[in-house]
């Protein structure tokens, strides 16, 4: 568990062009500093400030999108200080202690769909199988999404799963392709091209425009691999397919997860 006793990380508020601000909380990729953005931007979604038009939290920072026509950068500063002042002054050891979602992902890394895994393996010291008891023997924090719509950047991975990216990014990464790359995880919510190692892959489509919203996964939320067979992920591709395959979170506590 993050010890969340420290004071909080100096913020400061920039300037990003003429329609918005970002609210910085610190330099570090880390559980407190995102839980302090998480956290601070719930604030500012809940009061509901006439003006403020998308909210867009990062590892380390909230950037604040806004129409000047209708809201003063003057007032909105103001705003946003009193609200970063009430968050410094709030109870930081709660802020992970709060309940969340928890995503139990099936996940098949079967050298079939997991192209990087026997590398990976090579790299690491370890055999393929405890590669992947390694990878999903985690429960990963989302810390953001980013790169494309609705991939998350989830951490942390242990630290015998550390590797730099590839030397050459492919063209294609399939849809659900699960990758390591740093201290990162992630899922692939649509084909693109990458530079992480892929171990692994999700029926499970985590990017629909047919749902409201279309990322299934939120920031703070968490992700639990759980490995399934190479037929059962087929049979799983198949309803996810015809759209028949769902997904629905569990309640998630950090006092009840490790």
């Amino acid at each position: 568990m993050v010890d969340m006793m420290q004071a909080s990380p100096a913020s400061r508020i920039l300037f990003s062009g003429d329609t918005a601000m970002i609210v910085e909380f610190g330099d570090t990729v880390d559980r407190h500093v995102n839980a302090l953005v998480l956290e601070f931007a719930h604030r500012v979604e809940r009061a509901a400030i006439p003006g403020i038009e998308e909210l867009v939290p990062t590892f380390r920072s909230l950037m604040v999108h806004y129409e000047p026509l209708l809201l003063e950068p003057a007032d909105l500063m103001a705003r946003l200080k009193e609200m970063i002042a009430g968050l410094e002054a709030a109870d930081m050891a709660g802020l992970l202690e709060q309940s969340g979602r928890l995503w139990h992902m099936p996940t098949c890394y079967d050298e079939a769909v997991a192209p990087d895994l026997a590398e990976v393996a090579a790299r690491t010291g370890m055999t393929a199988s405890q590669v992947v008891d390694c990878h999903s023997a985690e429960t990963y924090h989302v810390y953001m999404l980013g790169y494309l719509p609705g991939f998350p950047y989830m951490g942390n991975v242990p630290s015998r799963l550390v590797l730099p990216k590839l030397a050459t990014p492919r063209l294609k990464v399939p849809v659900g392709g699960i990758a390591i790359a740093g201290e990162m995880t992630a899922i692939y919510p649509m084909e693109s091209p990458g530079g992480w190692y892929l171990i692994g892959r999700t029926p499970v489509p985590i990017w629909d425009l047919r749902r409201d919203p279309p990322a299934l996964i939120a920031p703070g939320d968490k992700v639990k691999f759980d490995p399934v067979s190479l037929d059962a992920f087929a049979a799983m591709a198949a309803r996810a397919a015809e759209g028949s395959l769902t997904l629905a979170p569990e309640p998630f506590s950090s006092g009840a997860h490790p």
